[in-house]
Formats: structure tokens, sequence, C-alpha cells
């Protein structure tokens, strides 16, 4: 994403869902010997890391930014990775969580019902070990679940 395209994202007030986790997945995947044919080793290799970067420059410039993975690239349960990763490019813990909660709702097109906790809205509540505005770990320590006001995890 070069100047001229962050400039497009914000003249239109398109989302950027940058998945970050998947870049840096794949990229370590390819440094393995065999795990993928050596075209696409050498373009995760080379666009991988980039992701990260773009995601700062994004961020800075003012475009719209909200949370995803690509869940399938990597193993199952890591995908808070990407909070870290949104936050060593340079997003503020709580922007990394405005991203994955009222932006990510925002765009999709359910932030009437869900991405805030709100009279009225679905109860989906996460709740981790520690202060994540400080801790950026503290997002792997899920501790509390709430879906639709049902508790799967406490």
């Amino acid at each position: 994403m070069d100047d001229e395209c962050i400039a497009l994202f914000k003249e239109k007030g398109a989302w950027y869902v940058p998945t970050v986790i998947a870049g840096r997945s794949v990229a370590d995947s390819a440094k393995k010997p065999g795990y993928f044919p050596p075209e696409v080793a050498a373009k995760a290799l080379e666009i991988g890391p980039k992701i990260q970067a773009t995601l700062g420059r994004a961020y800075k410039a003012g475009v719209k930014i909200a949370f995803g993975t690509d869940a399938g690239v990597y193993k199952h349960g890591k995908n808070w990775l990407e909070f870290t990763y949104m936050i060593e490019a340079g997003m503020p813990a709580m922007e990394a969580i405005k991203a994955a909660t009222i932006h990510a709702a925002e765009l999709i097109g359910i932030g009437e019902q869900v991405g805030s906790i709100e009279v009225g809205k679905l109860a989906d509540i996460v709740a981790v070990d520690g202060d994540p505005l400080k801790d950026a770990q503290a997002f792997g320590r899920v501790m509390f679940v709430m879906k639709d006001g049902v508790v799967y995890k406490q």
C-alpha cells in the first residue's frame, strides 16, 4: 500500500483489515525448507513482514482499520496475537480493541447489535486476566466468555 493507495482509502472511506498475523505466520512457515514451493515461499518471505509496516503507515494516516485474522493459516487459538502485532505497528492498545469490536461491527454492518456493551445490544463479552492496555500478552489470557448473554467460560 503506497501513499496514493492510503489517500484513496481515506478519500473513499474504505476500511483496511490488515491481518498482520496471517502475513507473519505465512512468512514463518516459508522459512521451513519444503513447506511451500519456492515461488510461494519467496513471496511469503517478502510480503509477510510488509503487512505490519503498512498497518503502521495506514493507522498514522487516519485510514479506518478493523481487526481481522485470516485464521486458517496459523495454529488455532493464536488470533489474539493480532492485537500485539497491531500495537507493535504503532496502534495504541485501545485503538486495537476498538478495531476488533466497534470498528469490526461497523464494517460488517452489525454495529447496532454488537461491538460495544450497551443496552439493547447482544451481550457478547470477553474478559482477560490483566490489563491489556498495559500488557499486550493479557489478550492471550482469556478468563471469561459470554455470547448472547450465555456464559461459556468463567
